[in-house]
C-alpha cells in the first residue's frame, strides 16, 4: 500500500468515525426535545418541580447535542493555510463546553429546589412516577448507545453528551425516589420532591467537573496516556534499523493523537536511507496504533556508548 493510499484510509476512517458521532449527537437533540416536553407538561400538570427540574434538564441537553454536532462538523474540516494542523480541537472544545452547561443546569435547579423547599405546595400526583420510569429507562438506554459510540470513535464530546443523558436518568431516579417519599409521608413531605431535585443537582455538578477536567487537559496538550505511549514506542522500537526511541511525544486532538517521535538508528546511514527508515516508522505507527492522525519522525544518530 503506498503512503497516499495509506492517507485516503485514514481520512476515510476518520470521516466515517465523525459521521457516527453526529448521528448519535442528533438522534440526541430529537429524544431530548421530545422528553424535555413530556417532562415538562407532566411536572406542571403534576405539581412536580424535580419533574419540571428533570425538564429543565433535558432542555439544557438539547442545546449540549447540538454543541456536540457543531463541534464535529467544525472537527471534520481539512486543515488550510489558516490552521494548518487542522481544526480537531474544535470536538475538545464542544466537550468543555458541554460539561460548563452541566455545571451551569446543576446550579439552576440547585437555586430553584432551594426555593420550593422553602414554598409550600402541593404534593406531585401519582401518576408523575409513571412518567419517570418511562424516562429513565429511555435516557439509561440512549446513554448506553451514545456512550458505546463516543467509546468506539474516541469523542470526549460525544461521551461528555452520554454523560448528560445519564445525569438525566440520575435526575429522574432522584424524583422517582422523592415523589415517592412525598406521597408515601403524606401531609408535611410534599418537599421530599424538591429535596431529590436538589440531590439530583449535585450529581449534575459531579458529572460536570469529571467531564470538564479531562477536557481541559487536552486544550492544553496532556499526554497521552500509558498504554498509547507505550503501543506507539513498541511499534517503532520493532521496525528494523531502529536501535532506540530518544523521545516521544502524543497529544490528543479531537478524534486522533499527532504523534512526535525522535528515532535513534545508525550514524551511517546516508539521509536518504535515514528518511526511508523514519518513513517505515511513521507507517507502523499508523497501522498498528488507533486513531493516530499524524506521525512525525526526527531520525538522530544512536550513541551506544552514551546509551
Amino acid at each position: 500500500m503506498t503512503s497516499h493510499d495509506a492517507s485516503v484510509r485514514r481520512a476515510s476512517g476518520q470521516q466515517e468515525r465523525l459521521d457516527r458521532g453526529k448521528r448519535a449527537a442528533r438522534f440526541g437533540i430529537l429524544a431530548n426535545a421530545v422528553l424535555a416536553a413530556f417532562k415538562l407538561v407532566a411536572g406542571i400538570a403534576g405539581h412536580s418541580y424535580a419533574l419540571v427540574a428533570d425538564a429543565i434538564e433535558s432542555s439544557a441537553d438539547v442545546a449540549s447535542s447540538t454543541i456536540v454536532l457543531g463541534g464535529l462538523q467544525v472537527a471534520g474540516r481539512e486543515p488550510d493555510e489558516t490552521y494548518p494542523f487542522g481544526y480537531g480541537k474544535a470536538e475538545t472544545l464542544a466537550a468543555a463546553v458541554v460539561a460548563l452547561m452541566l455545571l451551569g443546569a446543576s446550579t439552576a435547579i440547585g437555586i430553584e429546589s432551594l426555593r420550593e423547599i422553602r414554598t409550600p405546595h402541593h404534593a406531585p400526583a401519582w401518576w408523575t412516577l409513571v412518567v419517570l420510569v418511562v424516562v429513565m429507562v429511555v435516557k439509561a438506554a440512549l446513554s448506553r448507545w451514545v456512550g458505546g459510540v463516543a467509546s468506539e470513535i474516541g469523542s470526549a464530546s460525544v461521551k461528555g453528551d452520554a454523560w448528560h443523558h445519564m445525569s438525566d436518568a440520575l435526575t429522574s431516579a432522584a424524583a422517582f425516589i422523592g415523589i415517592s417519599v412525598a406521597l408515601i409521608g403524606g401531609a408535611g413531605w410534599e418537599s421530599a420532591d424538591d429535596w431529590a431535585a436538589l440531590a439530583a443537582s449535585v450529581v449534575i455538578a459531579v458529572n460536570g467537573v469529571l467531564l470538564l477536567l479531562p477536557a481541559v487537559a487536552d486544550l492544553m496538550d496532556r499526554s497521552a496516556g500509558a498504554d498509547v505511549l507505550e503501543g506507539i514506542r513498541g511499534c517503532a522500537v520493532a521496525v528494523d534499523g531502529v536501535h532506540a526511541i530518544e523521545k516521544l511525544a502524543v497529544r490528543r486532538v479531537g478524534l486522533g493523537y499527532r504523534v512526535v517521535v525522535h528515532v535513534q538508528a545508525d550514524p551511517s546511514l546516508s539521509l536518504r536511507d535515514a528518511h526511508t527508515l523514519g518513513g517505515v516508522v511513521s507507517r507502523a505507527i499508523h497501522q498498528h496504533v488507533s486513531h493516530v492522525q499524524s506521525v512525525v519522525v526526527h531520525m538522530e544518530p544512536f550513541d551506544a556508548a552514551q546509551d
